[in-house]
């Protein structure tokens, strides 16, 4: 195989799947599961969403300038338009395809002049493969495309609607589309140096490139712990070894931790806390920790160094 025969190794992690949702609301920090009275409507065939530019050659008309001469390029505007086909007729449905109307029980009706509430945000979110998402915003939005309602026999009616991102003249550099790619959340973490557990900063247990994978592989160095009376007032063969700090990312009721494939009785239906440190013994060490009877994460420290005292 040629040295250009070649493809980024995010490839597959980075492609986009599936329709996708429209939404009337979404948090793209928040990326949590639509709620069913946020989703717009049912669509078939996909969405069609675009960004594109309108430019102006400011040389166009100069003697002797070359055509495109990047310098003398104007960026216009943008045409932000979002696209689909809607196999929802409930009222809003309908009102959102014309554009200006009004509500009135199951009844709508085209309006003659346009009011500043027919423009909304809203969203188009679909799935990453690697369990991300995918999610653009179309800003006051309004329907440019208008009504149009095809049936067929033994078939489901189809609305074409047409969405046109606006510019408002309160936010005059705000451009109408906005699009957002993010990997999955990690589902658990090692915390800040300066985060405190048990009376000790995470600097004191752990170096600072110290990462744990979502496949569970810790990889950097624990420390070598002393006089550590507050992981185990009781048991002194605990005070002292080296210590994993770790936070999940979920909730949950309750938790096991599993050391080496078993659980002790204190480590066996726990309340659930994302806050966890653990003694490691040696790299050859697992935890298996459960939340709510399932497997979340399985950790693995052979690829850890573990310093000695």
């Amino acid at each position: 195989m040629g040295k250009f025969t070649v493809m980024p190794q995010s490839t597959f992690e980075e492609l986009q799947l599936d329709a996708g949702v429209l939404l009337r609301r979404f948090d793209p920090d928040n990326p949590t599961a639509p709620a069913d009275e946020d989703i717009i409507c049912a669509t078939t065939g996909g969405i069609n969403a675009s960004c594109v530019p309108s430019y102006s050659d400011m040389g166009e008309d100069v003697d002797n300038c070359p055509a495109n001469t990047k310098e003398l390029k104007h960026l216009d505007s943008w045409e932000s338009k979002m696209s689909f086909t809607s196999i929802g007729t409930s009222p809003e449905s309908i009102r959102l395809a014309l554009g200006a109307a009004d509500v009135s029980g199951s009844k709508v009706t085209p309006r003659r002049s346009l009011q500043q509430g027919d423009f909304s945000d809203l969203w188009w979110v679909g799935d990453r493969a690697d369990g991300g998402m995918v999610a653009i915003c179309l800003k006051n939005a309004l329907s440019t495309g208008g009504f149009t309602l095809q049936t067929t026999k033994n078939g489901k009616g189809q609305v074409s609607v047409e969405l046109t991102g606006h510019v408002s003249i309160q936010e005059q550099d705000t451009m109408p589309m906005e699009f957002y790619s993010a990997a999955p959340p990690a589902i658990a973490s090692v915390p800040a140096q300066s985060h405190e557990m048990l009376g000790k900063q995470v600097s004191e247990f752990v170096t600072p490139e110290t990462t744990v994978s979502d496949r569970g592989m810790v990889e950097g160095t624990l420390k070598y712990v002393t006089g550590f009376t507050a992981f185990h007032e009781d048991a002194p063969e605990e005070q002292s070894g080296n210590y994993f700090p770790l936070i999940l990312s979920t909730t949950g009721g309750k938790m096991t931790i599993k050391k080496n494939g078993s659980a002790a009785p204190d480590k066996t239906d726990m309340a659930f806390d994302p806050e966890i440190l653990l003694r490691v013994g040696s790299k050859s060490d697992t935890f298996t920790i459960e939340v709510d009877g399932k497997t979340y994460i399985r950790l693995d420290f052979s690829a850890a160094t573990l310093l000695s005292e």
